[in-house]
């Protein structure tokens, strides 16, 4: 047997055994979704030329990421709905490993909402230097540079918590992250705090007012414009991207606040869970039916197929 501080034990979702089979049908068929609708977008994008642009290449990164958030959470959700309390364990590797992964999902949302920001400014803002900027290897660098500075604020942030010692064996949430790890030491953990205040501020400050500049700019030039193709344009393209956005953003506030208030962990844990499957979920349907051109190519695959059908 390892000892205590190496075999750790999630509290996970407080489901009754009536509710659990049903908790674990819906979570799959929601996960199912998830993965079909959004790796359908990415394989719909590569495979068609017209839309091979830099907006729909740039949906890519966040269909992608979908994908790996939900893949990293649901499954292991979906194990634990099935187990009792006392077999709902993880190893501490495994627990930092997870969190790690949890962490750059949600980092690299808001990088990639913020390049695809930059994305729409530059279309909207400046179209005739557009072709010029965001060429394939502009593209490509930007979704290099998202997933980078993502991976390397979770990698300070992991490796300030690995550093501490343990003398706590319970995770008190239905998935590891970095809170999570660090509440597992005795000892003090203030450059934890410090850190991780700093890397919610520098993120979600950048992301913010990078995000919100942009929109500004946007709807001046709109309203300078009066061009009423430019503006349905603008409405048409920004919407998408701003719904999802303010999405992440409720999801990720609402988490930080019940984090403050230890008596509503249950609620948070409901909320966490809501907040990492309902998002990637929205996403590929929120771009898929908002997008025209996206949308128009999923018709006419779908005719296609509905023809072949009926000509057999």
């Amino acid at each position: 047997m390892e000892n205590q501080t190496d075999v750790l034990i999630l509290e996970g979702l407080k489901v009754t055994p009536q509710s659990s089979i049903p908790a674990f049908i819906l979570l799959l068929i929601i996960y199912v979704f998830i993965m079909a609708s959004n790796l359908g977008l990415v394989v719909l994008i590569f495979s068609s030329r017209s839309l091979q642009q830099p907006m729909y290449l740039l949906f890519c990164n966040m269909s992608i990421n979908d994908v790996f958030g939900a893949t990293i959470i649901i499954p292991h959700v979906l194990r634990d709905l099935l187990l009792s309390n006392s077999n709902r364990y993880i190893h501490y590797i495994s627990c930092v490993l997870q969190a790690f992964c949890v962490h750059l999902y949600g980092s690299t949302s808001h990088t990639v909402l913020m390049i695809m920001a930059f994305d729409r400014y530059m279309a909207i803002c400046s179209p005739l230097r557009y072709a010029a900027i965001m060429t394939t290897k502009m593209v490509v660098s930007l979704s290099v540079a998202a997933w980078a500075v993502a991976f390397v604020l979770v990698a300070i942030l992991l490796g300030l918590s690995v550093r501490l010692s343990r003398c706590r064996s319970v995770i008190s949430n239905p998935f590891c992250d970095n809170a999570s790890l660090f509440k597992l030491s005795c000892e003090s953990v203030l450059i934890n705090h410090i850190y991780g205040l700093g890397y919610t501020v520098v993120l979600l400050g950048s992301s913010i007012c990078s995000v919100t500049l942009t929109y500004l700019k946007i709807a001046a030039v709109c309203v300078l414009s009066k061009n009423k193709a430019l503006n349905s344009k603008a409405l048409q393209t920004c919407a998408s991207h701003l719904t999802v956005y303010v999405l992440l953003l409720l999801s990720a506030f609402i988490i930080v606040i019940l984090h403050r208030f230890p008596r509503l962990s249950d609620h948070r844990k409901v909320a966490v869970i809501v907040g990492e499957v309902v998002l990637p979920a929205l996403n590929a349907v929120i771009y898929g039916l908002q997008i025209k051109e996206i949308r128009q190519k999923i018709s006419a695959v779908l005719c296609r197929k509905t023809a072949r059908r009926i000509f057999r």
